[in-house]
């Protein structure tokens, strides 16, 4: 029975990719500092405990894993990352997490390992127009990250890089573009676009209004959370080594989802666009290098996520 080691899997993604794991027959075991919110695991082992502290992560890196999939970082959505409040925090957790974690591995001499990185590495300059803008992988540099929690991302997928140049370790590293789906923070402060705007959405009065930061015309793409879980694992076990984009190329305007989730609820409702931190004014993912290096592509449409996300959030505010 092959291994394997899910760090961050109290979080959205890494839950649902245990659960894949699992399905596919594999031992795992997550860790985070806290069980997932919404659902029960399905991890044969699920260590709760701080990845910060370096004794901690090496005992549970306790044996040789065939997969690490480290998801693990401290984020959230544009109320969390863009307001500058959470900088030193952000850069501090996240760089010890990935330091303890390349060294516990690489002293087991384990191989392969997954990182996630993020869209937020991408240039602020090259971001400026929602309707045209610059996200393929090349373009990373000259550096220029809108968020310190770019800036630490950016880092770590230089480091685990130079591990897998220096050190043995075969890292694989992919740049995540708005994940979203259900089991994901609606309602914490860390929520993303789609699940803020299907609570707002959900907890609307017919006839009324709701709220959305900055004018909407900025620009994002977003990819449901099982083509998510699929990439991530085909890269993994590719043998492409990355950095590469794994999003969709379905660009879409915040007013716009908010318009398509009002669909989706039958609710009729207007928008009202206030001040509110919105990162760039647009991002799209490249899937070039994707499709050619890993024949990998999107197979849900965005109307088909959302409404799975909506449907799933509606239901939460319904029980509450």
């Amino acid at each position: 029975m092959k291994k394997a080691l899910v760090l961050g899997a109290g979080g959205f993604i890494a839950h649902h990719l245990q659960r894949r794991l699992k399905e596919e027959g594999y031992w795992v075991r997550s860790v985070d500092l806290k069980y997932p919110r919404f659902d029960d695991t399905d991890s044969d082992d699920f260590v709760v405990g701080d990845l910060r502290d370096k004794n901690f992560v090496d005992s549970v890196v306790d044996r040789r894993f065939d997969e690490v999939y480290q998801l693990a970082a401290d984020m959230g959505g544009a109320g969390y990352i863009f307001t500058g409040e959470n900088d030193a925090d952000v850069m501090t957790n996240s760089s010890l997490i990935n330091l303890n974690v390349l060294d516990s591995c690489q002293k087991r001499n384990i191989k392969r390992i997954f990182y996630s990185s993020s869209a937020c590495i991408y240039p602020e300059y090259n971001q400026l127009d929602p309707n045209n803008p610059k996200c393929s992988e090349e373009s990373a540099y000259p550096a220029a990250p809108d968020s310190e929690y770019g800036w630490e991302k950016l880092f770590s997928e230089r480091m685990y890089l130079a591990y897998s140049r220096n050190k043995g370790i075969e890292s694989r590293v992919a740049r995540y573009h708005n994940i979203y789906g259900p089991l994901g923070s609606w309602n914490d402060g860390k929520e993303k676009a789609p699940a803020a705007l299907c609570r707002k959405v959900a907890f609307a009065d017919d006839g009324g209004f709701i709220e959305v930061w900055g004018d909407g015309v900025q620009t994002r793409s977003f990819l449901y959370i099982d083509d998510c879980v699929d990439a991530t694992i085909k890269l993994t076990r590719s043998e492409f080594e990355g950095p590469v984009n794994i999003g969709s190329e379905e660009m879409i305007s915040i007013n716009n989802l908010a318009k398509l989730i009002i669909e989706i609820s039958g609710k009729d409702l207007s928008i009202k666009n206030i001040p509110g931190p919105e990162g760039v004014r647009g991002r799209n993912s490249d899937n070039k290098i994707i499709e050619k290096e890993l024949n990998w592509k999107p197979t849900f449409s965005l109307e088909e996520g959302v409404k799975k996300t909506y449907d799933w959030i509606s239901n939460q505010v319904k029980s509450q």
